[in-house]
């Protein structure tokens, strides 16, 4: 009966394969630019952190998406109707981390299944 979820969901996700090298490429412009650029570009980092004279900033987003119920699908080994399945709840999360050193940005990472 989930047969059609996990194709579904691969199409979704396949599609964001552009969406990531689009966003990194967006990310990547911040690296040799100054902490403050970043910022004022970014905004303000969720959570920040310090150690060893590199500072870490992190920016977490997420959302959360319903993927529609199908009330029915064809297929099968007999020809016809069978049930679907109902509507799925997924939450998409990214944490972008960037590394500063000297106050200016050296990289960035990118964590979740949002990203």
């Amino acid at each position: 009966m989930r047969r059609l979820g996990l194709p579904l969901l691969l199409i979704v996700l396949g599609g964001c394969t552009d969406t990531l090298a689009v966003r990194q490429a967006q990310l990547n412009a911040f690296v040799g630019r100054s902490e403050l650029e970043l910022v004022q570009a970014m905004g303000v980092p969720t959570q920040t952190f310090e150690t060893g004279g590199v500072r870490f900033l992190s920016y977490q987003q997420s959302q959360t998406q319903v993927i529609p119920a199908s009330p029915w699908y064809w297929g099968g080994p007999f020809p016809g109707f069978y049930g679907g399945f109902p509507p799925q709840l997924v939450t998409w999360s990214c944490d972008t981390t960037f590394t500063v050193v000297d106050k200016r940005v050296t990289g960035f990472t990118m964590r979740g299944n949002g990203c």
